[in-house]
């Protein structure tokens, strides 16, 4: 038996369970493989660190994350206004709406708002506009008939299917040049970011509050 070896597992298996205290990883060898694999990945990035514009001013990592995903929501909607140009389509929210009714089935107006992260008053006005024009049907719900219930309609259905075409190559053009491999890892990291903020915003907390609470409810400590 390499007892080297034996001893090195161990000596891995202590570092887990001392760096795993707040449990980020499941606590089995599913969760010691993961920490295993971002370990080493962190490893061989180490010296691999990017730059960036006013690195060298002490700009933060933070700020151009932030920065950067300001940019890409701009170029985003950029090519969904070109995707939806010379259509039925009033705004990117339209076809939005439309695509998750169609992927997630009918559902309530709040669920609907919720899953495209908008305020109640934004998303009333775009249910509105979708019912308008037809594009979806609205029931009561069996258990709560104040509640109503949206899902989208056949003339939803064919509309959104003329322009499927362009709104998949936007979609494309959005993630660029990324490799399949880099297309995984930034679903992954941008799951994780999701899972983090969408808790925060469903509590609707005051503007004035947010940060201030977000701070005192959460440690950003790496």
């Amino acid at each position: 038996m390499n007892y080297k070896i034996t001893k090195d597992i161990i000596g891995l298996l202590e570092e887990f369970e001392t760096e795993n205290v707040s449990l980020r990883y499941t606590n089995d060898i599913k969760g010691f493989k993961k920490w295993i694999s971002d370990k080493e990945f962190r490893h061989q990035n180490n010296n691999d660190e990017p730059y960036w514009e006013g690195k060298e001013n002490g700009r933060s990592p933070e700020s151009v994350i932030s920065t950067l995903l300001l940019h890409l929501n701009k170029y985003a909607k950029t090519y969904s206004k070109s995707a939806i140009a010379e259509s039925e389509f009033a705004t990117q929210e339209d076809f939005i709406y439309l695509i998750n009714l169609k992927a997630f089935g009918s559902m309530s107006k709040m669920e609907l708002i919720k899953k495209n992260i908008h305020d109640k008053p934004v998303g009333m006005l775009i249910i509105a506009r979708l019912l308008n024009n037809g594009w979806v049907e609205q029931y009561g719900s069996e258990s709560d008939k104040r509640n109503k219930i949206i899902q989208i309609s056949e003339k939803g259905l064919k509309t959104l299917e003329q322009q499927m075409t362009k709104i998949r190559k936007a979609t494309e053009i959005v993630v660029g040049n990324l490799t399949f491999a880099e297309k995984m890892e930034l679903i992954r990291i941008l799951n994780k970011l999701d899972r983090f903020h969408y808790p925060i915003f469903s509590r609707n907390i005051k503007s004035k509050d947010l940060i201030q609470t977000v701070f005192e409810e959460y440690s950003f400590k790496n």
